[in-house]
Order: C-alpha cells, then structure tokens, then sequence
C-alpha cells in the first residue's frame, strides 16, 4: 500500500525545483530519498580515494567520462585515444601502471552494477553522459569485495545524479563540425523522483594518421553517438526505496581509412531496493546487452590503397546478475556488511575474414561462457582516533562452453572445430587497512590486500587483427591475482585543504599480455598470413608484473576560487620466463612512469571558469620496448558566463595549445594521433 501510494503521488503534482525531505508517520527523523546504495564504508579512510564531484564533472573541457577520469592520475585507457577516434576494443582502464589491453584492470560500478562489456571487458564510455553523474569516486587498490571481483587495480563508482531542476539541457557546436547535445527531465515528489534524458554528440572527425606518414587513403574519421536513460527512484516504506534504471546507447566510429567502421549498441536495466533502517540492506539484480561490429584493413606501403580483412558482422553478449547485501546493527562504533553476488556473462564474436578479390571466403564463430558467484564481508571498527578494517571474499568461478569454429563460406572441410574444456576454481580475496588520526587533521594509512580477475571471453577465445599486426587467442588463460602494499597520509588542517600522498607496491601474478612470438610474412596459428611488416602476437599468462610508485593527491578551496592537483609516479616491470622470457625487466606496453594532472576553477554565482593542465610522460608501444610515444602536455579550458539565471553560454577548448598527442604505432611505424584542438560554443539551460 505504501508503495501504490508513492508511486502515484511521485505521478501526480508539479514537478519542484529540488529534492524535498520527508518526515516518518510517526514523526521521526527526516529521510531523504537519495537514489545511491548503502553508505560509503567507515574504513575507506584507509584507502587512496580520490572523490570528483558534481561541480567539476560539469566544468569538463570534454563533457566525456574518461576526460573527467583523467582528473585522477594513474588512472588510464590502454590507449590515450578518446571514445570518438579510438578503437572501442582499446578502452579497458587501469590504475597503478600495471598494464593493460582490452579488458580493464579496475572494475567500474554505475548505481552498483559493473559497467566492463560482457564479452571484451572495454568500458563503452559514450553510454555515459556527464551530465546524469553525480558523483564519481575512485579507490586506488585491489580487493574492494562488496562490488564483485574485478577490482585488480582499483574501483570506480558513478553514481547517478538527482535531479535539482525540473528540466534543463544545453547544446554545443564545435570543431569539425561538432554537434554535443544533452536534454533532461524531470518529476520530483516528496516520495520520489523521475528522471529522463538524451544525449547526442557527432563530429567530422580529424585525420588520426599524423601528417608525415598520410597517405591517400587517410581522411577524417567521423563518429556519431547518442544515448536515453530513464531512472526511477520511489520511497516504498520508511528508510526503504525502490531504483529502477533503463538505459541504452549507440556508438558509430571510423578510424579513418577505409573498411575501418565499427559500431557499439547496448541497453541496460537494473533495479535495486535500498534499505537505510536499523538493519540496512541493499538487493540488486541487473541486465546488460551488447552488440559490436567492426571491419579492419591491411594498407600497402604507400598508404594507396586498404584492402579488407576482417569484418566482424557481429558479436552480441549479455552480462546478468545479483547482488544482496546486509548492515547489521551492531553499534556506532562498528559497521558490517554481508553478502553474495553472482554474474554470468556469455557472447560470441562472428567474423568472415580471408578476402579474396574484395570477397570473404570464411566465417569465424568463437565464443563461451563465465561465471562467477561469490560471498564477501567487509567490516570496520573505530576506536577513538583509530579505524580498523577487513574485508575478504570467496569466489567460485568457472569458464565454459568455449568454442572456436572457422569454415569456408563456400562448400569445403572444416578449418578449426575446436571445443574446449570446461574449467573452474576458487579464488580467496580480500583487504586489510588501518587509519589512524596521529593529531588533528593529520592521518596515517596502511592497507594490504588481494584481487583477482577472470580473462575476458574476447582475451579467451577471439583472434584480432590491427592493420598489419595479427593477435591470437588463448583458451588456457588462467585467472590473474594481484598483491599489493600502500601506506600513506592525508592532511587536511581544514575543511577547504586536502594533501594525500601515497607509496605502494603491487605484483600482479599471471598478468595477461598480447606477447610477440613472430614476424611477417608468415602463416601463424590461427590468424593466418601476416605480411611483411607485420607483427604476430599471442595472449599469454606472463609470470608477474611489478609496479611500485608513489600518488599525490591535492586540493585547496578557500572560497570561490579552488585548485586540485593529481601526480602518480610509477615503475612496473615485467617479469617473464619461458616464451616470453625476452621481456623480463621491460615495461608493460602504454604504461608511462608519471602521469600529472593539474586544474585551477573560478566559481562564482552562476559563473564558472576552469583551466586544466594534464601531462603524460613516454610510454612504449609494444612489449619489446622498441617503439615509444613521445610525452604530452595538454591544456583545457572551460568558461560558463550567464545570461539570465537560467541561461549560460559556454566556451570550451580541448587540448587548446594542439599539442600533438601520439597514441599509437603501427606494425609499419605509421604514428597515429589522440584529439587535437577542438574548440567549443553553446548555450546551458537549467532554471533555479
């Protein structure tokens, strides 16, 4: 009954300006219903967390998610490329410089569901339009057990913002003829709110290939992207509520040769009921479903002419889960949660590759099955001046139903019927921390813990291809498991000054690598012919990767002017034997040893201005450590001035100084490049 009752109400009225509070039948305590989970753990003071909120999400150059993740040092793609011009398969995250490929090394959470592609483990940034977040929080370190594993290197949460206006939008035109437009509603109750929203963006594209290596073929790779989310968040009983979330996007790229288009559709639904009484609780369950086709091409030396090789027609996958959770009361002093989760992702690749005459002349199907069911505590206690805690996990895990089968299209035996065996194990997880306020305003960390993550269906059993350079698959992968060590402080003398320095130490055991093992022209197992100037590669278990290095972390904000400044200095290195023993003591490919970022805002009334500097030191290209990407040092520029109270006009500038930011090299050292200068103007509507 209460439920019916909120729900029409929530219908009803007038939207209002803002979230109103409501007070208990019995006439206790206001409640306010927030759309997020259970409270933020007393015992993350012991961790490196790094908050970005609301107001600096806005003020992004970009408006894209990974641009407002760059604010935290470290914490980096694969590539430096951006989700308009990169490849989506590049688009994994990580922390800490352990190294990477297509799949991420921290685990990202929306509203408490994992966000990595089922079956790639990439993150699709352009379902995430800014302005529906409200919050994004990062935790530097593995073995955060209440999210699911995953979270090797750290974890990421987005949580959904509340509406504050009954509607608002803005739109944007910019460089290359750049569209960016973003609309929300809203309808506000004292019992809930409902929210909907759209986003747009398409541009003409720059020319990724940099202007020495162009050829003919080299244009502007263009891209056109959009996104709806629907949210519902209803108080169904006192301290209870009840979130619905629907979303769905879609994502066309070129990477700017021909037969280089890919595109990426998926919709999302999730629902959880959040309790905040005596006994908090929280009971998620969650969809996903994801589409990526892509085609790829081999270029002559002359960059004349682009032959296709691969058109990956199809590849769907579906993510579902659960997770439920319980707060005991057990007193202000301690705070407990208990729980089980479970998630299945299963997915396919389809491909017909081996053109001959402009014709494919096989098909490609590879694919399986993972799951992962796993029961977690993570508890905390603080006495005085000190915070203990200690979390850990158990997970089974299994890895089934893997199959690669590649065929003539036209009659003709067999090529690869491969079936392979079904696979399961445990993994013990977990995290240990301390946090101690030696004086007022001044605390001492330490943490200790373990993570795990299982490979990808696409590390598993897809072969790739990237221009010239071939990448195998490897259906024996075993699951990678982090350790690490931090301590640190963090001073904050008062409410407007922050400083948190970190130093850590992590090995990363069974770290899964794309390993050379060859040079065109060749046949290779299971890609095929690779031809001169080209690079064979297979997915291998390397023995560890090693990273250790120190972050810093500040912000100062006395009054209407702030500043925020992040600095990680890493040093990984990767320990190998057996066939891939030529690596031992290089760095992991597109790992750079200091990543800096550095923002100074204005905000005043309805007026803002921010200008931010981000730099990023050489990194290598591939395993061997034979090519290397020059540094970069780019700045950002974002002005909001007002017009009425409502109305705004904004300016943005990405990388305003054209900094030529490299992003990667190909087989045939062809350079290719991340955004260059884009300028941006248009008009922000939200009334007070």
């Amino acid at each position: 009954m209460i439920f019916r009752r909120s729900f029409l109400a929530l219908l009803a009225g007038c939207a209002s300006p803002a979230l109103a509070q409501t007070q208990t039948p019995e006439g206790g305590p206001d409640i306010v219903v927030t759309g997020r989970g259970l409270d933020d753990q007393p015992g993350d003071r012991a961790f490196d967390v790094v908050t970005i909120d609301r107001e600096r999400i806005e003020a992004n150059a970009a408006g894209r998610l990974e641009s407002v993740l760059a604010d935290v040092a470290g914490l980096q793609q694969f590539r430096r490329s951006d989700s308009r011009s990169a490849n989506p398969t590049s688009q994994g995250i990580t922390l800490r410089g352990i190294g990477g490929n297509a799949a991420s090394r921290a685990l990202l959470v929306l509203d408490g569901v994992p966000q990595a592609d089922p079956f790639g483990g990439w993150v699709a940034f352009p379902a995430y339009a800014t302005d529906r977040i409200g919050r994004v929080r990062v935790t530097r370190g593995g073995g955060s057990g209440f999210f699911g594993p995953g979270a090797l290197a750290g974890t990421i949460e987005l949580d959904s913002a509340v509406p504050t206006t009954p509607f608002g939008g803005s739109v944007a035109y910019g460089s290359r003829d750049s569209v960016d437009a973003r609309g929300s509603a809203a309808l506000v109750r004292q019992d809930g709110f409902l929210t909907l929203s759209g986003a747009y963006a398409r541009g003409d594209g720059f020319t990724p290939t940099v202007e020495e290596d162009r050829g003919p073929i080299d244009r502007p790779a263009p891209f056109e992207q959009a996104s709806l989310a629907a949210r519902t968040v209803i108080r169904v009983a006192d301290a209870t509520e009840l979130q619905v979330n629907a979303a769905a996007f879609t994502d066309s790229r070129d990477r700017g040769t021909p037969f280089t288009d890919n595109r990426s559709q998926g919709a999302d639904a999730s629902i959880r009921l959040v309790g905040r009484g005596r006994w908090g609780f929280s009971a998620l369950a969650y969809l996903q479903t994801r589409v990526f086709e892509s085609s790829f091409a081999s270029i002559n030396a002359a960059r004349t002419t682009a032959t296709q090789t691969l058109d990956q027609y199809n590849t769907p996958a579906t993510g579902l889960g659960a997770r439920i959770e319980v707060a005991p009361p057990l007193g202000e002093a301690i705070a407990l949660r208990l729980g089980a989760d479970v998630r299945n992702v299963e997915g396919r690749t389809q491909e017909l590759y081996t053109f001959v005459a402009g014709s494919p002349t096989r098909r490609r199907v590879a694919g399986g099955e993972n799951r992962t069911l796993g029961l977690f505590a993570d508890g905390s206690i603080e006495a005085g001046r000190l915070t203990l805690t200690l979390g850990g996990r158990v997970d089974w895990w299994r890895i089934a139903q893997g199959s690669l089968v590649e065929r003539p299209i036209a009659i003709g035996p067999t090529i690869n019927d491969l079936r392979f065996p079904d696979r399961d194990g445990t993994e013990a997880t977990g995290r240990a921390g301390l946090a101690y306020e030696a004086v007022d305003g001044v605390t001492l960390r330490a943490a200790a813990y373990r993570g795990w993550r299982l490979p990808t269906l696409n590390e598993l059993y897809r072969p790739f291809r990237v221009g010239a350079d071939a990448t195998g698959a490897n259906a024996a992968l075993a699951p990678e498991a982090l350790k690490g060590v931090e301590g640190g402080v963090t001073i904050a003398p008062t409410r407007t000054v922050s400083i948190a320095a970190t130093y850590f130490f992590n090995r990363l055991d069974d770290a899964i690598a794309n390993v050379t093992a060859g040079a065109g022209p060749g046949n290779f197992p299971l890609v095929g012919f690779v031809g001169a100037g080209g690079t064979y590669r297979v997915r291998q278990n390397l023995d560890a990767v090693t990273s250790d290095g120190f972050e810093i972390d500040a912000s100062w904000r006395p009054g209407p002017v702030g500043l925020r400044a992040s600095w990680s200095h890493v040093d990984p290195r990767v320990k190998a034997s057996g066939a891939a023993a030529a690596l031992d003591g290089l760095r992991p490919a597109q790992t750079p040893r200091d990543q800096v970022s550095a923002t100074v805002d204005v905000r005043y009334r309805n007026a803002a201005a921010a200008l931010t500097v981000r730099h990023v030191a050489r990194q290598f290209e591939d395993d061997q450590n034979s090519r290397s990407l020059a540094p970069a040092t780019t700045v950002d520029g974002y002005l909001a001035v007002p017009v009425t109270a409502g109305l705004a006009i904004e300016a943005r500038a990405e990388n305003l100084f054209d900094e030529r930011v490299e992003a990667g090299i190909s087989g045939a050292n062809i350079l290719e490049r991340a955004t260059p200068r884009t300028l941006w103007l248009g008009l922000r509507y939200r009334p007070g």
